[in-house]
């Protein structure tokens, strides 16, 4: 939501960093990796017990997702190998946070909870997925981007509540289950209004 409706807000601060990143000679593809392993060291500091730096490198990460996808218009050169590895990489550095937390929250309950927010995600990315690779419409990005309760902005502020307020996790991590399944039912309805 916050994505498809408040991009505008900060586009003019993405648009400078993706033509600056440009200028000195990176590549679209090269930002996607370098965001990758950011993302991968938010975990590790979540991991090692410093959830304020953890959560400030995941924003960061998150922030260099969209200026890749930005460098790749710029430049014209989107591709739909880049938007694999995006899309991938972005659900391997939501795993690594849900890895670091269930390490030091063992918990049966706890990790169930964990168990069904990644399944409630995997179910949300498919329909969006496949969606994208099956509708003829068009988008700014390279496939057709479906809007929803939870966006990728969303999903930042979930993991970032469930770090900062581990004392609140269960609570937390119900209300990322929620929106993500209601995301999901959304993304759904609207699939079989779109393609029928």
């Amino acid at each position: 939501m916050l994505d498809t409706h408040g991009r505008a807000a900060v586009q003019p601060f993405i648009s400078k960093t993706s033509h600056y990143l440009l200028r000195i000679g990176l590549k679209a593809t090269h930002i996607t990796i370098i965001a990758f392993l950011i993302g991968i060291m938010a975990s590790v500091f979540i991991y090692l017990e410093h959830p304020i730096i953890g959560v400030v490198v995941l924003w960061i990460s998150g922030f260099l997702d969209a200026v890749d996808g930005s460098m790749a218009r710029i430049s014209k050169t989107s591709s739909s190998w880049g938007t694999v590895l995006d899309v991938s990489f972005d659900r391997v550095v939501e795993g690594g946070i849900l890895i670091a937390l269930a390490l030091h929250h063992q918990d049966p309950k706890i990790l169930f909870l964990f168990l069904l927010l990644a399944l409630s995600i995997v179910f949300t990315m498919t329909v969006f997925l496949t969606v994208g690779a099956v509708s003829q419409k068009e988008s700014y990005k390279s496939f057709y981007y479906q809007p929803g309760l939870a966006e990728r902005t969303e999903g930042f502020i979930l993991f970032s509540l469930m770090v900062l307020f581990q004392s609140n996790l269960t609570f937390w991590t119900i209300i990322f289950l929620i929106v993500e399944l209601v995301t999901g039912l959304q993304r759904l309805l609207e699939a079989r209004r779109i393609l029928k």
